[in-house]
């Protein structure tokens, strides 16, 4: 049987994303057990046992570069064959998505659940989070400048941002991360793929430190630095919480 046949039979059934490693340890661990009922057979002192086939057989050194070969095949093989849906990865794994222009046939069998976009603040605050996690609340408000209770909470309440422990200062702040679903929301893999992740990593922004000086000092505004990663994190946002499975691309 060949393998990418296989591979896409396992990304159909899966109802989560599959690893490189979860697709070859179920084949493996398949071969290996259809090995294992054919010896308890003869030992069985059953006759006209079946053997394995060797094509299967050969299924139980299956390598990770073998697993990706064959995804990428499919992924091919979809895109000429102008099927439908593609093969996407996510932060936890591969799977099998509709394409984003027949999104609103596929949200047709979601009636009760409407899109429902970020604002422009809850935007800024997880672009600051994104690029500069893990990160307490007041070294974002003193990037925006105003308080972010309410967005971060908001976040929270959308799993697009976590606790991820205490910082290790005074009072020992919470710091907050963005979450696997943040990831998939806006079709990333990780947070090196986010637009300039890099260069806007480097760009110092204010710390509440900054931000009480500059209050007291000149009665300054803080949040201007932080402007272009809100700008990245606006152009990238998809704003559509329709479930990840049904939509690849947009």
């Amino acid at each position: 049987m060949e393998l990418s046949r296989i591979v896409e039979a396992l990304l159909f059934a899966s109802q989560e994303p599959l690893t490189v490693t979860d697709i070859v340890r179920a084949i493996q661990s398949t071969v290996r057990e259809a090995k294992e009922e054919i010896k308890e057979a003869k030992d069985a002192g059953k006759e006209n046992v079946p053997e394995l086939d060797e094509e299967k057989a050969a299924l139980e050194s299956v390598k990770d570069e073998d697993v990706r070969a064959a995804l990428d095949a499919l992924a091919d093989h979809y895109e000429k064959d102008e099927r439908s849906f593609t093969i996407v990865e996510r932060s936890a794994g591969w799977r099998l998505c509709a394409l984003g222009s027949f999104g609103e046939w596929c949200r047709a069998l979601y009636p009760g659940k409407k899109p429902q976009r970020l604002s422009g603040p809850a935007l800024e605050t997880l672009a600051i989070v994104a690029y500069r996690q893990p990160i307490t609340k007041s070294a974002i408000e003193a990037v925006r400048g105003v308080s972010v209770d309410a967005m971060v909470q908001q976040l929270l309440d959308r799993n697009l941002l976590k606790i991820e422990g205490r910082a290790d200062l005074p009072g020992r702040p919470l710091l907050y991360c963005t979450t696997d679903l943040f990831l998939d929301h806006f079709g990333i893999r990780t947070l090196d793929d986010l637009p300039n992740a890099a260069e806007l990593r480097r760009v110092k922004l204010p710390t509440p430190e900054d931000v009480a000086v500059a209050n007291e000092n000149a009665g300054t505004e803080a949040g201007a630095v932080g402007e272009e990663e809100t700008k990245v994190a606006k152009g990238k946002a998809a704003g559509d919480d329709t479930p990840e499975l049904l939509l690849a691309g947009e």
